[in-house]
Formats: structure tokens, sequence, C-alpha cells
């Protein structure tokens, strides 16, 4: 069975990355640009592990192993920033 994507999905072609923002280009040729500061693993990761990433589900969204951070595309789209966890005491 052949599962055609949908051509109205976000999809990701590549992305950038500098000290303060996340950039990703889509498939569609717009750009899509969101503070770093909206992952907090994302900031506080160092440069290398933040170039260590990888897109996933045809583009759906961008994973970076080493510190365990997935972003989508409609997430960046439509503002949703990561929360960072509360701290139990």
């Amino acid at each position: 069975m052949c599962i055609a994507a949908n051509p109205n999905e976000i999809r990701i072609k590549s992305i950038t990355i500098n000290e303060d923002t996340l950039s990703a280009h889509l498939y569609d040729g717009r750009t899509i640009t969101v503070p770093l500061a909206w992952s907090w693993r994302l900031s506080e990761a160092t440069q290398e592990q933040r170039e260590n990433y990888e897109i996933i589900g045809e583009g759906l969204a961008v994973h970076w192993p080493e510190i365990d951070e997935d972003i989508s595309a409609e997430g960046m789209l439509y503002g949703t920033p990561a929360p960072r966890p509360s701290l139990v005491v």
C-alpha cells in the first residue's frame, strides 16, 4: 500500500540555527523562524549538539538525538514553545 503525502502539510527541507534563532526552510519556499529560546534544550545545547540533527517524518519535524529534542514544522508555525519541566521538590 502506498500512502501519498498530503500536499497541505508543512514540510521542512532544511534548517539553519544561529545563536538566537532556528529557521526551517520549507519545500513550498517559505521560511519559519522562531527564537531559539522556545526550546530550552536547544538554547542550552552546544553549537555542535545543535548541528547534529535529522529531519524526520518526511519533513514534518526535526530531531536532535544528543539532547532528545523534537520540533515539528507545525509547532514552529503555530507558535508552540517547548515547556521546561517543573522541578518537584
